[in-house]
């Protein structure tokens, strides 16, 4: 996550555009760390979100209105009391720190004009919300920082603000091209980490993007490049810093597959490509909102899912032991045939044995070769060719019921994987739960006392529209599966699935139409994407016309045969609009 001063530099340009001149209305305190202002500016009346929590620390507009306690906290009293109704006269950021200073006129209890300052420090831990008067001596603060938290800086009522010393770094937005390269090769450190570790604001995927735009490999030492490689480095550090100067700036997130890894006031062409790509936004706070509402939404399905993947992973991990055991039992059944011969040839050339003898060689009148069979000498040919007929039927009988047991302990194996699956897909809370009532029914969970009630079912298939107009559905679990497979398809319509593992039913409904190559294009990368094999390059699709599906007797949701079948390979992505 790169919430650097550049996204701090972009934040304090959309701020200025919306809010300068513009009037606080209300002041609000949600969180005991958060502050909520209600700001009527040029552009009507928005909303904007100030968080010091030192785990996620934000600022940004945002249109969700968040309930409030009924006593207000002190601090926020406190602003109410000075800058409720008052003017916003200038957002700023001083360097490229990541700190945003925003200059508010009031009236004060004498009716003069005075002016405070609101300063929002979004470092990490050290993040904070500060209330100044106009000699920056501070009148209240989220967090109060005294001298046995801090010997560096307190932050308490009384005190003077100022910004927190940040070490030798120096300014980008300042520098000079001997001074960078003076700066740099002094360093002993790999080259991108020199870059964010002497320069104020830059955050580690914004130095590896001036190397790549340079052309530099960052993991290697500083001290390791020569001058005209440090000014290609300089060349491609100042197009950025140029951008922020002139406040030309692009919001944007990279997502890898559907998750949301990484966010940017720069473009990141280092991660274009491969299974990265990149969604661009109008204005910074867009892409704050939609990052964190998703990260979080991907940890809390997580964390929600970890119970349901333990029982999922232990009851794979028994079944891929029970098969181990059960292929190696069906092996040691492979000599059945030769003990059914050597009971024949027994019957049939032991006349000539005398007794005592350890072994019979005779011709195979199979394959007409000579063979010798080993002989108990206790016994007599008869009780030899018994012996080896129970040795024979007692292995035919284990190879007839480990077969079955095997075919019953890879169709549990397959099953669960799909599960497991369908728990990749999800993306809600509301997916886990037919996730869960299919674990219950197949006895992998015990199903509570709910007065024998199936939980509300509110999940739905993916719904996509194709470039050409048709109607897309995608299965997230089995029993969506089955339902679109069996029930929502008609018999012209296309069903896809990759070829040979767990994977979504994906739907096209063709409306009797013949479909446009392109569209079993964008069907198949879907077919590919919900896939286990989504991360891969390629992935083989099969597809068939629904008609020549058919449900496996006694099987599982969602599994089909098809002894017919078209192929293509697809690339897994899903970037065709959604149907809401």
């Amino acid at each position: 996550m790169a919430f650097d001063g550049i996204v701090i530099a972009n934040l304090v340009h959309d701020l200025n555009e919306a809010i300068v001149p513009g009037r606080i209305s209300k002041i609000a305190q949600p969180e005991k760390d958060e502050l909520l202002f209600t700001i009527k500016g040029n552009k009507g009346t928005v909303r904007l979100l100030a968080s010091a929590n030192a785990s996620l620390p934000l600022l940004y507009f945002t249109d969700t209105n968040k309930p409030s306690p009924m006593t207000a906290p002190n601090c926020c009293m406190l602003l109410r009391k000075h800058i409720a109704n008052g003017r916003i006269l200038s957002v700023t950021q001083p360097g490229l720190e990541r700190i945003v200073r925003i200059e508010v006129e009031h009236l004060d209890e004498m009716g003069d004009l005075r002016r405070k300052y609101l300063i929002i420090e979004l470092m990490g831990k050290h993040s904070n919300i500060i209330f100044c008067d106009e000699n920056n001596m501070i009148l209240d603060s989220i967090k109060h920082i005294s001298a046995q938290v801090s010997s560096v800086r307190e932050v308490l009522p009384g005190r003077i603000w100022f910004v927190p010393h940040s070490g030798e770094k120096q300014d980008p937005l300042t520098i000079g091209e001997e001074e960078f390269k003076a700066l740099i090769r002094s360093t002993p450190q790999p080259l991108s980490k020199a870059l964010y570790m002497d320069l104020t604001g830059l955050s580690p995927v914004v130095a590896a993007e001036i190397c790549h735009l340079a052309s530099l490999d960052g993991d290697v030492s500083a001290k390791d490049y020569d001058d005209l490689s440090l000014t290609h480095l300089y060349h491609a550090f100042t197009w950025i810093m140029d951008d922020v100067r002139q406040g030309s700036f692009s919001p944007n997130i990279i997502y890898q597959g559907e998750v949301p890894v990484e966010f940017s006031s720069v473009p990141l062409t280092m991660m274009e490509g491969g299974d990265y790509r990149r969604v661009d936004y109008p204005a910074v706070s867009g892409v704050l909102e939609r990052y964190y509402s998703e990260k979080n939404a991907v940890s809390r399905i997580h964390q929600k899912s970890t119970d349901l993947r333990k029982i999922i992973s232990n009851a794979l991990e028994r079944n891929y032991k029970k098969y181990d055991l059960q292929t190696k039992q069906l092996k040691d059944t492979e000599k059945r045939e030769k003990f059914r011969i050597y009971g024949e040839l027994l019957n049939t050339y032991g006349y000539g044995l005398s007794g005592g003898e350890k072994s019979l060689t005779c011709t195979n009148y199979y394959t007409n070769e000579e063979i010798t069979i080993p002989l108990d000498p206790t016994l007599t040919a008869q009780e030899n060719a018994k012996k080896y007929f129970d040795k024979y039927n007692k292995q035919k009988r284990t190879y007839e019921a480990v077969t079955e047991q095997l075919a019953q302990t890879k169709a549990e194996i397959d099953h669960l994987e799909s599960i497991s699956t369908s728990m990749d897909i999800a993306r809600l809370e509301e997916d886990l739960v037919q996730i869960k009532e299919e674990l219950v029914e197949y006895g992998y969970i015990r199903r509570h006392n709910t007065g024998g009630k199936k939980p509300k079912i509110t999940s739905r298939p993916y719904h996509y529209l194709s470039s050409d107009g048709f109607h897309i559905y995608v299965g997230k679990n089995n029993y969506q599966n089955e339902e679109l497979t069996f029930k929502v398809a008609s018999g012209n319509d296309w069903w896809f699935h990759a070829k040979g593992i767990p994977g979504s039913h994906v739907i096209v409904k063709s409306d009797g139409k013949e479909l446009p190559d392109r569209v079993f294009e964008e069907a198949g990368a879907l077919a590919a994407y919900y896939s286990k094999g989504r991360n891969n390059p390629k992935v083989e699709i099969d597809y068939v016309q629904r008609k020549v599906l058919k449900k496996v007797p006694g099987a599982a949701p969602g599994f089909v045969v098809y002894h017919e079948n078209y192929s293509l390979m697809a690339e897994p992505k899903a970037e065709l609009p959604e149907v809401k």
